[in-house]
């Protein structure tokens, strides 16, 4: 090992994933760790042993298996569970919170589609009544938005890198906006260009999200027509969730491990290599030692990059921590790590800023207002016949504005669908999810996944998350598509080939009880709370069969005043074969607006037209109902933005900017409609006629 030294930046929240010494055979599963912690490093020296042997291990299972099928393997933490649509990631039935000045402002507008009333979600679109946001390609655009008809761009500020989501405090006036960006690392390989190429991550390792490096720009947006920024924040890492509750922030970073440069999970092709077991697995072991060389060469600085604090002056300053605050989990769960930032913005700038250790590759958040939860899955090596799904939950306490502190960490059968299969309610974690089992099958090794769903309750207790008590399996041979927690109510929808609604009763938290059943074609896959005794859900109509003929976007309300006989009032389905919405998979795209009784969710479809092009039949528009729990689901027509989005070839579209409708804010009678490439208002009474429009400037390529 090498001299230690502090390293420059504070408090990560950082642990090499999986456990277990490099020494031990590559194709030893880790068993289950029934219970689940989290550890601090005591020195510099095991934080870098724990990561090497971590990395090696996961090298070299890789790399075993070719020896065998002449692929590489890189472990998995959870089964296959067929099709289906992304899952979704549902909100609340409370209106959003409203921070503006009601008396210059609407009286009731729309924000945020947040999980937890109070517990403000980020996304790249955020209003206040008489503001809104928006991010687009590297840009953040400032509108005037109240009176709907005086919509007016106040401003617009370059955001370095790529803006994913943002977090609006309207009463500090400040926007936390979190955007990726590529930085070189010493011995990095370059493009002519000059810039970082990110060979660093290789295979599934690979958190999707990966961009190494997380830059947090915090803006004051006292006044719209000049923002000014106040501090820029640098952390390797990709951006996963951010959340505020008041002037607390907590942003999730995932890194994946920035394996040496030089590395290789395949060994150098050569003709009839593959063809010759005994020459392969040669090759194989001789990568195997040239890349565990590699790998107990490279310094913990190198591991864990420095990052770094630029103030209003462009002064930069290091962020330094001590080894000791890393930690570890003592069950693996994959390979990489996370990071936990709490920003406190009434600290003022150059203040506020902490780092929370836990384990893992990127899982579920969930956060209440007094605690943040995440989710990992338990990571299997090798698949064999008689594995099981488990998932590890930790507990972080953020009461306490600028810091998130360890509570402790529980144990569960089963994978969490999305962020919403979680939720804290006096005190108990409530958690769905679909539990997988691998039975021997003759005709498959590997077994063959058989699957069944339940609800499950935690609470801590003396630094463990105890398992209060679960439900019954049900829905077996399905999967959990959606979920919603109410209260001391539950609903969840799987789906195989009809979507069955089931219906919990939570008052008991040591015996959650499953009390309804409903079964309707296809499946949902959002669920919004209407008042106490309905439910309004979005998702995809199938035939009986389940199969792909007569898919359409459906509307359902669902009444739930007899929790054990729930009834599908109304349904209303949108479109055609081909058509979608945003809002399908994310919860944000889906706006419900109490106070009047609409729904506004963006739509894209595609008809066939002779003579033309497929962009022709190719429609994105925002479309309105009303809900009334006891007319149903009306349509009261569609916004449309073809304008914006046929204006550039949809060959200029790209990954990052796409200039369909996304999402729409709703303020008394008016209606705004946001894509990548500006924003419209409507009158809610006369959709087709506009009463303003801003378009944005494309994205130029850097």
């Amino acid at each position: 090992m090498r001299q230690w030294k502090r390293l420059g930046w504070m408090g990560l929240a950082v642990v090499a994933a999986g456990c277990g010494d490099s020494d031990k055979p590559a194709r030893t599963n880790e068993p289950v760790q029934q219970a689940a912690k989290l550890e601090s490093f005591a020195d510099c020296q095991s934080l870098e042993q724990h990561i090497e042997d971590t990395a090696t291990r996961q090298m070299r299972a890789s790399l075993e298996s070719i020896k065998d099928t002449g692929n590489w393997w890189w472990g998995f933490p959870t089964m296959d569970r067929g099709g289906g649509m992304p899952p979704p990631m549902p909100t609340t039935g409370e209106p959003p919170e409203s921070d503006s000045d009601s008396s210059n402002g609407p009286d009731n507008h729309t924000g945020t589609n947040n999980q937890v009333e109070g517990v403000h979600e980020a996304d790249f679109v955020q209003n206040d009544g008489t503001r809104i946001f928006v991010l687009s390609g590297p840009r953040l655009y400032m509108h005037r938005s109240w009176p709907a008809e005086q919509l007016t761009r106040t401003a617009l500020l370059e955001v370095e890198g790529w803006p994913r989501e943002m977090l609006l405090d309207s009463q500090r006036n400040r926007l936390v906006i979190a955007s990726q960006v590529y930085e070189k690392r010493p011995g990095q390989p370059t493009r002519e260009d000059g810039v970082g190429v990110a060979v660093d991550c290789v295979g599934f390792g690979c958190a999707y999200t990966y961009g190494d490096t997380l830059k947090v720009t915090v803006v004051d947006v006292s006044d719209s027509a000049a923002p000014r920024v106040l501090e820029q924040v640098y952390l390797p890492g990709g951006y996963l969730s951010a959340r505020r509750v008041e002037g607390a922030v907590r942003l999730v970073l995932s890194d994946p491990f920035r394996w040496p440069n030089g590395m290789s999970f395949h060994p150098e092709y050569s003709p009839g290599l593959y063809e010759d077991k005994e020459r392969l697995a040669e090759a194989v072991d001789a990568l195997i030692a040239k890349n565990e060389q590699l790998i107990r060469g490279q310094t913990l600085e190198q591991w864990l990059p420095p990052g770094r604090r630029v103030d209003a002056d462009g002064k930069v300053k290091p962020l330094a921590y001590a080894c000791s605050d890393f930690m570890r989990a003592n069950a693996p769960t994959g390979v990489g790590f996370v990071t936990v930032l709490s920003m406190n913005l009434d600290s003022g700038a150059g203040a506020g800023l902490d780092r929370t250790s836990l384990v893992a590759a990127p899982g579920e958040v969930y956060a209440s207002k007094d605690s943040l939860y995440l989710a990992t899955n338990h990571w299997w090596w090798w698949p064999e016949a008689g594995q099981k799904d488990f998932a590890y939950l930790h507990k972080f306490d953020i009461r306490e504005p600028g810091r998130a502190t360890y509570v402790g960490s529980g144990t569960m059968e089963g994978h969490i669908v999305n962020q919403f299969a979680l939720d804290e309610h006096e005190g108990v974690l409530r958690v769905a999810a679909t539990v997988t089992t691998r039975v021997m099958d003759p005709a498959n090794p590997w077994g063959r996944p058989e699957t069944v769903s339940r609800v499950s309750t935690f609470r801590e207790d003396g630094g463990r998350l105890v398992e209060l008590g679960r439900s019954e399996d049900l829905a077996k041979g399905e999967s959990i598509f959606s979920a919603r927690f109410v209260g001391k109510k539950g609903y969840i929808v799987t789906f195989l080939r009809t979507d069955p609604l089931f219906t919990f009763d939570l008052s008991d938290p040591a015996h959650p009880r499953k009390v309804g059943e409903l079964k309707v074609p296809g499946f949902s896959t959002y669920i919004h709370p209407v008042g106490d005794t309905h439910l309004l859900a979005l998702g995809e109509h199938r035939d009986e069969d389940g199969g792909w003929n007569g898919r359409a976007v459906k509307l359902t309300l669902f009444d739930v005043r007899d929790l054990a006989a729930p009834k599908e009032a109304f349904t209303q389905i949108v479109g055609t074969q081909s058509g979608g919405s945003e809002a399908l998979y994310n919860h944000k795209a889906f706006n419900y607006f109490p106070a009047k009784g609409l729904l506004a969710v963006p739509f894209y479809d595609w008809e066939p037209s002779s003579g033309h092009d497929y962009w022709y039949g190719f429609r994105s528009e925002l479309r309105l109902f009303r809900v009334d729990t006891t007319t149903g689901i009306t349509p009261l027509g569609a916004m449309s933005m073809k304008d914006a989005y046929q204006t550039l070839n949809h060959r200029n579209w790209t990954w990052y900017w796409q200039p369909t409708v996304r999402r729409s804010v709703m303020a008394d009678d008016y209606v705004y409609a946001i894509t990548d490439a500006g924003l419209r208002v409507s009158r809610v009474d006369a959709l087709q006629t506009p009463v303003a429009t801003s378009l944005f400037e494309p994205p130029v390529m850097r």
